[in-house]
């Protein structure tokens, strides 16, 4: 159990359940945070029990009585199910945070937030770059970017201001296990049927084909997502370096990542603006007519093009928000599983791109430490409103 010390007065103990697929969990009480360890993956029940286990036996031996429980905001994940059953246990409010948001805020530093000196008191930008996670639009996030900021009256607020485009998952989860799924609904927005087999033949037989394209086009069983772990995939598994399959969690995404030279320089982010709102998407349509084009290239820089297009293009939305970000350094919080992608996070040291962003080496940018951002979030939040 690692400790943190904040300079937060707060007096409420607030329990933080995180996520799942990396679950841990986190207590704040007496201007401290209570770090566990990483369980595992909760949807393996040993993983889960152990969970449970050590979470009754630290609650018992500190003799906690959280006031505050914090979860993930998707319905049906197990610690958002378990955060209900001890709210009532313990009489506590139950609030839940939106992964992603958690994603950013589990990269702060105590003095971050609590220096009045600090820029990032007036305003910060947080990308999440991930695989899945619950949004709050009942949609599946994965590519975002948020600002927070302070409004005239003082309060605080949070605000998605770009994320990728969302793309088609055929059959819902059954997309993440399959990327081709993804190639399949991305590249039928802008090739005939017969032209799409030909680059998933490999993969599927025609009929099995015949039923994924009509799905994809009776939108059947069909979800929604701004996903990086999506894109990535499926260019993995496009440029052939990943089967159509999923051993382990960012398997695909990894090959990709191990299998990247030299970029091309050639392919230029297409953002839209999304009507009047202040919203921005990075085309990643766009990204795959590139590589269909392309395709006869060294696959190894096709690989890199299309990850430094990412974040090229999540950087380029920032600027567009911020005409002074190219004046004047500002800090970005780069989180999520996939942020530690070596063409990512190199592009983020680049001290030409002008950016500087936060990382606690301690508290990982994936799962394993949203339970620590749920908490740092309700905070900020606190002591803002």
């Amino acid at each position: 159990m690692q400790i943190f010390k904040l300079s937060e007065k707060s007096n409420q103990i607030i329990l933080a359940l995180g996520a799942e697929s990396a679950g841990n969990f986190s207590l704040f009480k007496n201007k401290k945070i209570y770090f566990s360890e990483d369980f595992g993956n909760l949807l393996d029940e040993n993983n889960f029990n152990r969970y449970k286990q050590i979470l009754n036996k630290f609650i018992n031996q500190e003799k906690i009585t959280p006031t505050i429980i914090l979860t993930d905001l998707h319905p049906n994940y197990k610690t958002t199910e378990l955060g209900l059953i001890l709210a009532k246990k313990f009489n506590a409010r139950h609030i839940q945070v939106q992964h992603h948001i958690a994603h950013v805020f589990s990269q702060f530093t105590d003095n971050s937030y609590q220096d009045p000196k600090s820029e990032i008191q007036k305003y910060f930008y947080g990308i999440a770059l991930d695989g899945t996670g619950y949004g709050i639009d009942g949609k599946i996030w994965g590519g975002e970017i948020f600002k927070f900021q302070k409004t005239n009256q003082n309060n605080k607020e949070v605000i998605r201001i770009g994320q990728l485009e969302n793309q088609i998952m055929i059959g819902g989860e059954s997309a993440i296990k399959e990327p081709a799924r993804m190639i399949i609904s991305i590249l039928s927005k802008f090739l005939d049927k017969n032209s799409v087999y030909c680059y998933v033949k490999k993969f599927y037989t025609q009929n099995e084909f015949e039923l994924l394209h009509n799905q994809f086009k009776q939108n059947f069983n069909c979800i929604e997502t701004s996903s990086t772990g999506r894109i990535l995939d499926a260019v993995a598994v496009f440029l052939g370096f990943a089967k159509n399959e999923r051993n382990f969690k960012h398997e695909a995404t990894y090959l990709l990542e191990k299998n990247s030279t030299k970029p091309y320089i050639n392919l230029k982010p297409k953002i839209r603006k999304i009507n009047n709102d202040t919203k921005y998407i990075l085309d990643t349509t766009h990204l795959f007519k590139y590589l269909v084009k392309n395709i006869n290239k060294d696959k190894t820089r096709l690989a890199a093009t299309a990850q430094r297009y990412i974040i090229q293009g999540l950087k380029r939305i920032i600027i567009n928000q911020n005409k002074n970000l190219a004046i004047k350094s500002q800090s970005i919080i780069l989180s999520g599983g996939l942020s530690e992608n070596k063409i990512i996070s190199q592009y983020f040291k680049n001290k030409k791109n002008n950016i500087s962003p936060i990382k606690i080496p301690t508290i990982p940018r994936g799962d394993a430490g949203i339970s620590y951002g749920q908490i740092i979030h309700y905070l900020l939040k606190k002591s803002r409103d």
